[in-house]
């Protein structure tokens, strides 16, 4: 019996030894890979450290002081959400007819209108200095920042720094980041209130700020270039842009059209062509308005043939240079137009067409 109760007892020693040894080495296992964790992190802000006093010979070279550049980088580390806000840009990845509902809802229409008599006299104003449709200054403004009601929650130097140490887009936000601290050294802007998109677009109408640079304009005179929360300094300074990227004053964006068969393929976006031409080949406006008598136009069916076809001018494409998509210069040609008081469109979008 004393045998067997030994024997017993040897097993459970054995068994309990064994069950300590892996719970041990679990503990090792997960003390280890707290311990690379840390050492990771520690290496990445190292790196990050790092690559932030790298810019500093050239954020001097364009300007800007020391004091500014530490008060800009004060307590700044990598945004991980920026990283992963780089796979979700809606105007790339939802349907055009779902993208399109959004953009120009009833809401945002009558906010936009809303918008229009509040700001009828500066628009009005910006229309006769720069000469850009009024209305697609507020396409523009309703499309970025729903009128302003939603101006991004980064703070741009995090951003920006986040995508440059990435090198997401290569060199692009590191030239972006030295811009941004060229803004603040100008005093058009305080730290604290630098705040805009995931990507470093700022103000009311979401300028970058290399744009804000080139674009920007002190409208009411104020001494600062105010586009967060001076509404004239930011229409005015989005009609800058578009007049210095080539929109011809007096000239729509475009229409929507009806196609006769087969024309839905023919030509593309820079195929332009006379307005009396394509009337010429059975184009006509759903409107049942006659085409101008100048002026020269492209067609377009971002859906295919299936989908609504538009007939655009080059303002069309000024849009685009605020945001290379389709997508998003028809949401701010058609929410301009639909505040304008220019009806919904005509034909239907496809189900999930890209």
């Amino acid at each position: 019996m004393n045998a067997l109760r030994h024997n017993v007892c040897t097993a459970d020693l054995v068994v309990r030894t064994r069950a300590e040894l892996r719970t041990r080495r679990c503990a090792v296992r997960l003390l280890v890979t707290a311990l690379l964790l840390i050492a990771g992190t520690a290496t990445a802000s190292a790196d990050f450290a790092h690559f932030v006093h790298s810019l500093w010979p050239q954020a001097h070279t364009r300007g800007v002081s020391r004091a500014t550049f530490d008060a800009a980088f004060q307590g700044v580390t990598p945004d991980p959400d920026v990283i992963e806000r780089t796979h979700k840009q809606a105007e790339f990845l939802k349907p055009i007819g779902d993208y399109l509902a959004t953009a120009v809802s009833e809401k945002r229409i009558g906010n936009g209108r809303l918008k229009a008599r509040e700001w009828k006299e500066i628009l009005e104003k910006v229309e006769r200095i720069y000469g850009v449709d009024p209305y697609v200054v507020l396409g523009v403004w309703g499309m970025e920042t729903n009128f302003g009601g939603y101006v991004g929650d980064k703070y741009v130097i995090r951003a920006l720094a986040t995508l440059a140490y990435a090198r997401y887009r290569g060199d692009y936000f590191k030239k972006e980041l030295l811009s941004a601290l060229r803004v603040l050294q100008a005093g058009h802007v305080q730290v604290k209130d630098m705040q805009g998109s995931w990507a470093g677009a700022m103000g009311q109408t979401q300028f970058m700020p290399s744009s804000f640079n080139h674009y920007a304009v002190d409208f009411d005179g104020d001494g600062h270039k105010d586009i967060w929360t001076n509404i004239p300094d930011a229409l005015a300074s989005t009609a800058n842009y578009l007049k210095k990227h080539g929109w011809i004053a007096g000239e729509t964006w475009g229409y929507e059209v009806l196609l006769p068969a087969g024309l839905e393929a023919s030509g593309g976006a820079s195929h332009y062509r006379p307005f009396a031409h394509w009337a010429a080949q059975g184009v006509s406006r759903v409107d049942g308005e006659a085409m101008p008598r100048e002026g020269e136009a492209a067609v377009i069916t971002p859906a295919g043939a299936r989908g609504p076809a538009f007939l655009v001018t080059r303002n069309f494409k000024v849009i685009k240079t605020y945001n290379n998509s389709t997508s998003y210069a028809l949401g701010v040609a058609l929410l301009g137009d639909r505040i304008a008081g220019w009806p919904a469109l005509k034909a239907s979008w496809p189900t999930a067409a890209r």
